[in-house]
């Protein structure tokens, strides 16, 4: 069996909302969202991401060069996507996201080595994953998707997960070399609360995110074809794995016995037991 070691994350600048870690790196930095303010925890500090267009930043993203995307919300309707490059030597160095089709909401959820972005946007009808490579917008819709698609991560070798919704519920899925595979953990059950959703990958291709049942939500680990639950020890049915980096390191949130939401950082041991379950499946011609 595998170990996992657990360490609480509060933002003690905070004093509303829980801290949210949604993204880390092979550096152990990690982003998220805290109050109406992002946050890039680094060597121990806290430190705040504010895009300067919105009121509310959230970061959802971190490479190994320290980019940072996410989301900023502009006004009461609109909400866009963002990546923080202060390498690029442009202050403020924030670059709004904004696909051509999007409209009211756009979320930038992963960025790669390489600088490749994913992430999701709404346009008049439902939802679509999209690419952002050399700036031009490629949009994903996972084939068996009937009410949207969302992608939420993207590692070295292109590989991207994400979700999509249809009759049957919420699935996370793996796009690979132009084929999508679904990803149900099969403690997952269906209606609004149920499903799996897929949220990081690392360049093992190691994914996380949760999936949710009768006993609450839980985040997993799919390694290797076989799926671990990943529930925080301090948690009373509530976990939520985000992100995933090379190290094996999970960023989360956990909700304690007093109904507080935490965030949480898990360093894993050996890879996990078997629990099969998957299907492959092409894209549409």
């Amino acid at each position: 069996m595998p170990i996992y070691t657990y360490a609480t994350l509060d933002d003690p600048s905070s004093s509303t909302g829980a801290t949210v870690p949604l993204g880390i790196n092979d550096a152990g930095q990690i982003v998220g969202g805290s109050g109406n303010h992002g946050f890039l925890l680094s060597g121990g500090t806290y430190t705040a991401l504010n895009d300067p267009l919105g009121f509310d930043t959230t970061a959802l993203g971190i490479n190994a060069s320290g980019q940072i995307v996410g989301s900023y919300q502009a006004d009461g309707i609109h909400r866009k996507g963002f990546l923080y490059d202060p390498s690029r030597g442009i202050f403020p160095p924030y670059f709004t996201l904004t696909p051509p089709t999007a409209r009211n909401i756009t979320d930038a959820h992963g960025i790669n080595a390489a600088g490749l972005i994913v992430g999701g946007y709404f346009d008049l009808i439902t939802s679509h994953g999209f690419l952002l490579s050399g700036g031009t917008y490629t949009t994903l819709d996972d084939p068996l998707a009937t009410g949207g698609t969302v992608a939420n991560g993207i590692n070295a070798a292109n590989q991207i997960v994400g979700d999509y919704l249809n009759s049957s519920g919420s699935h996370g899925f793996l796009l690979s070399g132009g084929t999508y595979t679904t990803l149900d953990d099969p403690l997952a059950t269906g209606g609004p609360t149920g499903g799996t959703h897929a949220l990081g990958i690392n360049d093992m291709g190691q994914i996380v995110g949760w999936y949710g049942n009768a006993s609450g939500t839980h985040g997993f680990l799919y390694s290797g074809g076989f799926y671990t639950t990943i529930d925080d020890p301090l948690a009373t049915g509530t976990t939520f794995a985000f992100g995933i980096n090379d190290a094996g390191q999970i960023v989360g949130l956990y909700q304690d016995g007093s109904g507080g939401n935490h965030g949480f950082l898990a360093t894993l041991g050996p890879n996990p037991p078997p629990r099969r379950h998957h299907r492959r499946h092409d894209p549409a011609p």
